[in-house]
């Protein structure tokens, strides 16, 4: 049994081509920063709003900065932001359909069409209406990465075996950091971030889609799928041999058995099932908690702010500096896989949110006291990096593979593609109102998320349960604890008779 516990090639294969659909996340959320200027310009002038010439004149760039942005183009600009989290909003809801429909392996397939065209409308975006066909390709690239956010963690999560799941599941957001990273990098002026360029480096968000579809037929099947959803015994068998070496799968395929037993008695539950069940509230409600968490803790103010905040402690090149905030970004999220099978979940997420707290606090008082003194900017500086550390260790890649583990095979598809869409909602409420907040607020902004900070830190206190190591029914039957219904019985009834029960009264 020992050796079904060792990480083989092939798992490793199937693990690094899912989280490639994550590495084309992260960078179509970083992309977009860094050739606002430019791509504002390409607006203007497709627009009518902008004389062609001070595009040519890129060494005396002030000129053009000078000129206040048209109003249509902010709109416009604005909506190319915006687009990619309404098009992830809506497409999260159909996770548990593609998923189930084909298998998790082929539905990553299918939709790598939407990252190959999104890719390809960005990337010829200079042969007609700039503004028209970038947003078309943000729009169609945002309806792949809510697919993909939702996809990769199932899989993964299905895959991986127990001792390592935590570490596989983290995977997901070191590719996307990566990815924003690489962005980043290659957005860089003498690169990609430029006036011929800029295109090219859009058009780059649906590369790894190409190398995935190469990747995937080479990939095996979730075997929980197989036997669960399909009922095909053998086919799950020979996928838990590819996936886990030689070993004996038996008592992998009893738990599986015992679970579609269950799963038969009852329908696959649906996303208003979910909702209304009051067997799966707790679980439901943790989980959107830990979605709710990483999105209104302020990451994204983070990045928003870093350069300005950079500039005014007197950094040369702030962009560089905003470079080495994505470094630490990446580093600290190997950090987590590595601890966070030791660790715990729980532990890691209470000294993430604890520590962003305490850093958001740190934070306020140096943008607050930057014009008394001098050197504030250093506590402001190190505020920002401590607080991507924190973020990085739980906060950050926890509720992406905490979902897959709080819910069993009945409700797993619909609960991701909830927990995807609250995600993918915050984000967009918080890109779009942020601006807002930040002139009311001004450098008391942080303040703000400090006090939601600590509140979902006293949350994963007290209502969030350890998941390390434990298989899916001892996770469920540590949220039936919490229930007056359960009786005392020779054995913890699963949850697919709970909700069977509860359905016929």
């Amino acid at each position: 049994m020992e050796s079904g516990k060792q990480l083989t090639g092939t798992l490793a294969l199937a693990v690094f081509t899912a989280v490639l659909g994550s590495l084309q996340y992260g960078y179509s959320l970083g992309v977009i920063n860094s050739p606002q200027k430019i791509i504002e310009r390409h607006y203007g002038r497709a627009l009518g709003l902008v004389p062609e010439e001070p595009l040519l004149q890129s060494d005396n760039s002030t000129l053009v900065e000078e000129n206040e942005v048209h109003s249509s183009v902010v709109i416009y600009w604005s909506l190319s932001v915006a687009i990619f989290s309404v098009g992830g909003m809506v497409s999260s809801f159909l996770v548990g359909f593609v998923g189930d429909l084909r298998g998790r392996v082929k539905g990553m397939l299918m939709v790598n069409v939407l990252a190959v065209a999104g890719g390809l409308l960005m990337g010829l975006a200079n042969t007609w209406r700039p503004h028209i066909m970038v947003i078309t390709g943000r729009a169609v690239m945002g309806f792949y990465c809510g697919l993909s956010s939702g996809l990769v963690p199932m899989y993964i999560g299905e895959i991986a075996p127990m001792a390592y799941r935590g570490a596989l599941g983290t995977l997901h957001q070191l590719a996307i950091v990566t990815g924003i990273l690489i962005s980043q990098v290659i957005g860089l002026e003498f690169l990609l971030g430029n006036d011929s360029m800029w295109p090219l480096l859009l058009g780059l968000s649906g590369a790894p889609a190409l190398l995935q579809s190469l990747l995937l037929p080479l990939c095996p099947e979730s075997p929980r799928y197989l036997y669960i959803r399909r009922g095909l015994e053998a086919e799950a068998r020979k996928s838990l041999h590819r996936l886990k070496g030689e070993y004996d799968p038996t008592a992998d395929l009893e738990e599986m058995r015992k679970e579609k037993e269950e799963a038969e008695k009852e329908e696959q539950v649906s996303i208003v099932g979910l909702v209304r069940s009051s067997l799966y509230r707790q679980q439901l409600f943790v989980a959107l908690m830990m979605h709710l968490s990483q999105q209104l803790s302020g990451i994204n103010a983070i990045f928003y702010y870093s350069t300005a905040i950079f500039e005014r402690a007197g950094v040369a090149q702030p962009v560089y500096a905003t470079i080495g905030v994505g470094v630490i970004n990446t580093v600290f999220t190997m950090v987590s896989v590595v601890l966070v099978d030791r660790a715990g979940r729980r532990t890691l997420s209470l000294i993430g949110l604890g520590g962003m707290c305490i850093c958001a606090v740190a934070m306020s008082v140096g943008l607050i006291y930057l014009d008394t003194f001098s050197w504030m900017s250093y506590v402001s500086m190190s505020a920002i990096f401590l607080f991507v550390c924190f973020f990085e260790m739980g906060p950050g890649p926890i509720p992406w593979f905490i979902v897959a583990e709080l819910f069993s095979q009945g409700p797993r598809p619909a609960a991701i593609a909830l927990a995807g869409c609250c995600n993918w909602t915050c984000n967009f409420i918080v890109g779009m109102t942020f601006p807002y907040i930040e002139v009311l607020l001004g450098s008391y902004v942080f303040i703000l998320f400090a006090v939601f900070l600590f509140g979902f830190t006293v949350f994963t206190y007290c209502r969030m349960p350890e998941t390390k190591g434990k298989t899916f029914e001892e996770i469920s039957a540590v949220f039936q604890k919490g229930r007056k219904t359960v009786p005392p019985g020779p054995k913890i009834s699963t949850e697919l008779e709970h909700l069977k029960s509860a359905s016929d009264a």
